[in-house]
């Protein structure tokens, strides 16, 4: 990935979106043919000349300084998140591409997985790059659609843009897709010479045309909570809410908890979704084996 294509998209992105009465600039006529911002104004009110924020634009952020960054990231009214991302950005940039990341994860140690099943809801580990590294039964139970693909470890990103599966499985699948995506968006930010994660995003971009268009959004964002709905193929709808955790030990590694609220049909779909799942089982043939058998002992 590009760094200076990728401060050039973002910044100027993020520009587009700020309208002048947003910023606080009177605006007289109806003459504007700039989308957002004009250039000099992000420069005005960022304290800048105008020559130093072009640069800036086209991508040369090497040896900005963070006060400059910030003064920006104001101007632009960016996120916590997005700021962080333009931190990212300018890091990359400072590095002068002599750092390389260290490749995602793809193994959890035997301790996580021991806590993972002490745990009496659906748990699992992901990493950056959205693959399940290791879940609990009730979690692999919960994610059994993702392990039809054989290839392991199991991918969310590849499941929800290049399985037909998906569009069932997630009823808010506009809202995930977007989610997902900046998700990725903001790993690429922080890993841009992760060669698993720039694999995949090239796989997505050339075989899903939603994850293209939402990949040059540049939107950026970071799972901390929320809530989850879910169209299991065995135990029908649930609404779930969830913690996202990063494991401070394993860097790069997020645990998620899902819970269901007490005496809801969700609850009731995870207890029946617990008795389903083997006590053993094996990725993959979890869902195959045992769907059929119990959807007729449900119905």
């Amino acid at each position: 990935m590009d760094n200076r294509t990728e401060v050039q998209d973002f910044l100027t992105s993020r520009r587009a979106r700020v309208t002048p009465e947003q910023a606080g600039i009177p605006v007289y006529g109806r003459n504007r043919r700039v989308k957002g911002l004009r250039r000099e104004e992000v420069a005005m009110l960022a304290g800048v000349s105008v020559d130093y924020y072009v640069r800036m634009e086209r991508g040369n952020i090497s040896g900005v300084s963070e006060s400059i960054l910030d003064a920006v990231a104001r101007t632009l009214q960016l996120s916590e998140v997005e700021h962080a991302h333009l931190y990212d950005l300018a890091n990359t940039a400072n590095s002068s591409g002599t750092r390389r990341a260290r490749p995602a994860a793809l193994h959890v140690r035997p301790a996580v997985q021991r806590i993972l099943d002490s745990i009496g809801a659906p748990a699992w580990v992901r990493n950056g790059k959205a693959d399940f590294l290791a879940g609990n039964r009730l979690g692999r139970a919960l994610y059994a659609p993702i392990f039809v693909d054989p290839r392991r470890p199991g991918n969310t990103a590849r499941f929800l843009f290049l399985d037909p599966r998906a569009a069932d499985f997630y009823p808010d699948w506009p809202e995930m897709a977007r989610g997902m995506v900046a998700t990725l968006r903001t790993e690429a930010g922080k890993h841009p010479y992760d060669k698993g994660l720039t694999d995949l995003v090239g796989e997505l971009a050339t075989h899903s045309e939603p994850f293209r268009q939402l990949w040059a959004s540049h939107e950026v964002l970071v799972h901390r909570n929320g809530t989850k709905r879910l169209r299991h193929p065995v135990v029908g709808d649930l609404e779930l809410t969830y913690e996202a955790m990063q494991l401070t030990t394993d860097e790069g590694l997020t645990l998620l908890i899902y819970a269901a609220e007490p005496g809801s049909r969700s609850e009731e779909g995870l207890q029946l979704l617990n008795s389903w799942a083997p006590a053993e089982d094996v990725e993959g043939t979890v869902f195959t084996s045992q769907n059929e058998s119990l959807t007729r002992r449900i119905t």
